[in-house]
């Protein structure tokens, strides 16, 4: 019986995030900001969640995201392809706009939450089959006192909760991640029927997320806005 918790953790910003490109499997490191939102994510989570392993996606930018954590907390990071970024075939490195000129019908049917066919893409079922591998596995050692960091991908994480929760990889109730924020969850009650559940989603070391993605000058600006003026 698995005990202790999951954190599924995304990765800090990338300089595709900050343009709207999908980024799917292509390794693009964490751009300035991206390396903040780390740091500052890895500060939170230590001293939140004690975590006594971590494991992340051998992408650069989980990586670098997780390696923050594990020199903050002299720990090593292990790496796990099956955590890796949902490939999105050749839709990568493009904007929403650049594919709906290219693929106008397949961008209707994207858009409307169907599954249009790509070259070189996985499936919502594939990544969610490989996710819940990957996490039922690395936290099948835990005990009740144990907390494993998963650092993985916004698509990936989605898919993972949808798998965890063993909702069809088709269902669309769970809200994107933001860059650096973090998803909790915990062994299913006893007699809840429910192998995991959602304590927490979406969280992170500020609340702004505008604020967040701005950089540290704004988030600090915005902090002392809230406190001259805090109605």
């Amino acid at each position: 019986m698995t005990a202790g918790r999951v954190v599924l953790w995304r990765h800090g910003r990338t300089a595709h995030n900050a343009a709207a490109r999908l980024q799917g499997q292509s390794d693009i490191p964490l751009d300035d900001v991206g390396v903040w939102q780390a740091e500052t994510a890895a500060a939170a989570l230590a001293s939140r969640y004690r975590p006594t392993r971590i494991v992340a996606s051998d992408l650069g930018r989980a990586r670098a995201t997780a390696q923050a954590l594990g020199d903050r907390l002299g720990m090593p990071v292990e790496e796990d392809v099956r955590v890796r970024e949902r490939s999105f075939g050749e839709w990568e490195g493009l904007t929403s706009a650049e594919i709906a000129g290219r693929w106008p019908e397949q961008h209707a049917a994207w858009v409307a939450g169907h599954e249009p066919e790509r070259v070189g893409a996985e499936t919502r079922a594939q990544v969610r089959a490989r996710m819940v591998e990957a996490v039922t596995e690395q936290a099948g050692a835990l005990t009740a006192d144990d907390t494993l960091v998963v650092v993985s991908h916004g698509a990936a994480i989605t898919l993972g909760l949808v798998g965890l929760l063993d909702l069809p990889a088709e269902w669309k109730g769970v809200s994107g991640m933001s860059n650096a924020h973090w998803a909790e969850v915990q062994p299913g009650r006893p007699g809840s029927g429910l192998a995991w559940r959602i304590e927490a989603l979406n969280v992170g070391p500020v609340h702004a997320s505008s604020d967040w993605n701005a950089g540290p000058d704004h988030v600090a600006q915005s902090m002392d806005d809230e406190v001259r003026d805090p109605a």
